[in-house]
């Protein structure tokens, strides 16, 4: 059985044992999630879909660390003034591990 959740602005597609790292929740880990953005439910070839979710459909998950992605340069240039900036940033993510899908 699978799912198609969204969450932080982005869909994924999920069985059960999926490991996927997501945009960061407010959730220390070890905790129980649950995405109740289903859009679509699938096994065996038979699929259902939301308009825009479906209706009773959970996927449940637990945390397994929050973190940091590594890190990205940026470089800011401007030719012929001299002048030059470099930042860093790291995304911070949440690994969750999707225990049950209901629906």
């Amino acid at each position: 059985m699978y799912a198609v959740i969204v969450t932080g602005g982005k869909q994924y597609r999920v069985e059960k044992g999926d490991v996927i790292y997501v945009e960061k929740l407010a959730a220390e880990a070890g905790a129980n999630v649950e995405f109740a953005q289903v859009l679509a439910v699938g096994e065996d070839g038979n699929v259902k879909f939301g308009a825009p979710t479906v209706e009773g459909a959970v996927v449940k998950g637990t945390v397994d660390k929050q973190g940091k992605g590594k890190k990205i340069q940026i470089l800011r240039y401007r030719p012929k003034k001299g002048s030059m900036r470099k930042v860093g940033h790291r995304q911070p993510f949440t690994k969750v591990t999707i225990t049950d899908i209901v629906g």
